[in-house]
C-alpha cells in the first residue's frame, strides 16, 4: 500500500461520492425540470417524482454523516485510550473533535507534545496534520 501522509491521506470512493452524487443531482434537476413541463394530469406524479429524489439526496447525505459519525466516535476513544497510555490522563477535554481526528495521524512518540501544542495554540486540523513529522497512517478510514 502506498505510503500515506499529508498530501495524499483524505480517500474518495468514486462510485459514492462521484457517481452516486452525480447520479442523484442529475435526477434533482431532471425531476423539477419534469415537473416545471408537466400537463395537469400528469402533475401528481411528476411531484412523486420529486419527493423521490429530495428522499435520495437526503439518504445520500445522512448515510454518509452517520458513518462518518460512528468513525468519529470510535477516533476519540482510540486516541483517547493511546493518551492515556503515555500519560496517563484522559485527552483535554478542550480538544475538538477535528483535533483528535487530525491527531490520529501522529506518531506515537509525537501525540503527547502535538496535543498540548493544539491545546495551547488552538492549532487547526491542518496546521496539524502539516505539523506531523512521522506520519501514521490510517487506511481505514473512506
Amino acid at each position: 500500500m502506498k505510503e500515506q501522509n499529508y498530501g495524499n491521506h483524505t480517500q474518495y470512493v468514486p462510485g459514492y461520492h462521484y457517481l452516486t452524487a452525480t447520479g442523484i443531482l442529475a435526477l434533482l434537476i431532471g425531476s423539477f425540470i419534469n415537473l416545471s413541463h408537466s400537463a395537469k394530469e400528469n402533475l401528481y406524479s411528476a411531484s412523486l417524482i420529486c419527493l423521490i429524489s429530495l428522499i435520495l439526496c437526503l439518504c445520500f447525505w445522512y448515510m454518509r454523516a452517520f458513518a462518518l459519525k460512528a468513525q468519529d466516535r470510535a477516533i476519540r476513544a482510540e486516541e483517547n485510550f493511546r493518551y492515556f497510555v503515555f500519560t496517563g490522563k484522559p485527552l483535554p477535554k478542550s480538544l475538538r473533535m477535528s483535533q483528535i481526528i487530525a491527531l490520529r495521524f501522529a506518531s506515537d512518540e509525537e501525540l503527547v507534545e502535538l496535543a498540548a501544542r493544539a491545546v495551547n495554540e488552538n492549532l487547526k486540523s491542518s496546521e496539524i496534520k502539516q505539523a506531523i513529522r512521522n506520519w501514521r497512517p490510517d487506511h481505514h478510514r473512506a
